[in-house]
């Protein structure tokens, strides 16, 4: 590692240390037992990007550009374009060493009307409830549909019935989040291959659309969005969502009224893919510049918010690190990139282009790192590799971290989902790592219109941009 003579850290260390401290590799002692080379030098400069990126980081305000001046970014659309051209020119005034667009196609659906849906009961009359359709969904048509609708609480139990039971209804799958899981990733990871899948299954057995509550750990009136796929052969069928206050009520309706209908009209569009592009910028490492750690989020957001903790949060997040290495004079080991990745909300094109890409290269990715779990405090990072064994030893060099990272909050440090635009880096024998944070208040905002930029926390979303950066540098100083 190098600094300049300007950096603040140059002036607090000797010569000797910064000779030390390029070796970048882990030492080991007499009892096999792995320490750091120059462990206290590192800690200096993980405490330099600490104070700089909490004192002068930009990423707030980035955010706050990306939200409110750009919006909703579904791949495909204009928004989408626009966030491209910030991305570059943001990274540009990171003076990172190159950045540069890579060209990929990508999927455009889109909404071409406001969804509307009404419960129709004899308990009632009729009542105006919240959905919205399902990323890649048809629509109703322009009468919308009518339907009695099929209460179920699982895939499992629609799977059971018979085409009799469902013909000509809407299935309704009323599957709550599991309060009792600690983590509400747990539950929506036991949840989400209902939105996914759900639909083409019930069409097979005639019904004529699909609900599902919404994927979502509170309750109110905001409906989740989210991707869903159809199956080749099978009838194509409307997909929504229900806000989980309405569904409350719709499941309650059901339970005294077996002649309640739903109605439901909305209007989407499959369109021809489009090109776009991922946004990189990187800053070469002094040493070892053909070794590569990646940071990054994904543009993309979905339509009906800001996308501002999915996954804005995660790019400016993952900007701020070039910025303040770049800010600091502080020259890596080995490369450092970040790669703002386009469409992971509805195909992950752009992750499975830059894998494509890199592999092509014969690049060697030593650590690709995403945040894309929302801009709250961050707590640690999971870590996964295409073997189970490495995964292990990872995990546990990770672990000796931890003394210089704990007093930031950061103590998780587990095997674990990366990222989905991360994990297809795995193949190419990267170690692909997921930010951590707090996880309680996400699935509130998850995929749906009260995803905005007055959500997020500006010190919490500085603190996760601050971790990004010293596990990069860490791993960058000493390797695996």
């Amino acid at each position: 590692m190098k600094f300049t003579t300007t950096s603040p850290v140059f002036r607090s260390v000797s010569i000797t240390f910064l000779t030390v401290l390029t070796t970048g590799l882990l030492s080991f002692g007499q009892q096999g037992k792995a320490t750091l080379p120059d462990e206290d030098m590192q800690a200096q400069t993980v405490k330099t990007l600490f104070n700089h990126i909490l004192t002068n980081g930009k990423c707030y305000t980035d955010l706050e550009y990306l939200c409110k001046r750009i919006g909703g970014r579904l791949s495909g659309s204009p928004q989408a374009a626009a966030a491209v051209e910030w991305g570059k020119q943001t990274l540009e005034l990171t003076k990172a060493d190159t950045t540069f667009l890579q060209p990929v196609m990508v999927p455009h659906w889109l909404r071409t009307s406001p969804e509307k849906a009404r419960i129709i009961s004899k308990h009632i009359g009729w009542q105006e409830v919240n959905i919205c359709a399902l990323g890649n969904s048809v629509g109703t048509g322009p009468l919308g549909i009518t339907a009695p609708v099929l209460m179920i609480d699982s895939l499992e139990a629609l799977n059971k019935l018979d085409k009799k039971a469902v013909e000509g209804k809407i299935v309704y799958l009323n599957r709550a989040f599991d309060q009792r899981m600690i983590d509400p990733f747990d539950t929506y990871s036991a949840c989400v291959g209902g939105r996914y899948s759900g639909a083409p299954k019930a069409a097979k057995l005639g019904a004529v659309a699909y609900v599902l509550r919404s994927l979502a750990s509170n309750t109110d009136e905001h409906p989740h969005t989210g991707g869903m796929a159809y199956e080749e052969g099978v009838a194509k069928i409307p997909a929504a969502a229900l806000a989980t206050r309405d569904a409350d009520l719709l499941s309650a309706l059901l339970t005294k009224d077996s002649g309640l209908t739903l109605y439901l009209n909305f209007s989407c569009e499959n369109r021809a893919d489009r090109p776009s592009f991922n946004v990189i910028g990187e800053i070469k490492g002094a040493k070892f510049p053909n070794e590569v750690i990646v940071v990054g989020g994904h543009l993309d957001s979905w339509d009906n918010g800001e996308g501002a903790h999915d996954d804005g949060a995660g790019c400016v997040q993952s900007i701020e690190v070039i910025r303040a290495l770049k800010s600091l004079g502080i020259q890596p080991a080995r490369t450092i990139r970040c790669v703002l990745f386009m469409n992971e909300e509805n195909g992950a094109k752009g992750a499975q282009e830059y894998a494509r890409w890199a592999g092509k290269n014969g690049e060697k990715c030593v650590a690709a790192i995403e945040s894309d779990r929302g801009g709250f405090s961050p707590r640690g990072f999971t870590l996964e590799t295409a073997s189970d064994t490495v995964t292990a030893k990872y995990v546990q060099i990770l672990q000796k971290y931890r003394p210089i990272l704990e007093q930031y909050g950061l103590y998780q440090f587990e095997k674990g989902f990366s990222g989905v635009d991360v994990k297809y880096l795995k193949d190419n024998g990267a170690a692909c790592l997921g930010l951590i944070p707090d996880p309680q208040r996400y699935f509130n905002y998850h995929h749906t219109p009260n995803d905005t930029f007055d959500k997020i926390n500006e010190r919490e979303l500085k603190l996760g941009a601050a971790s990004m950066a010293a596990l990069a540098y860490l791993i960058s100083e000493n390797g695996w």
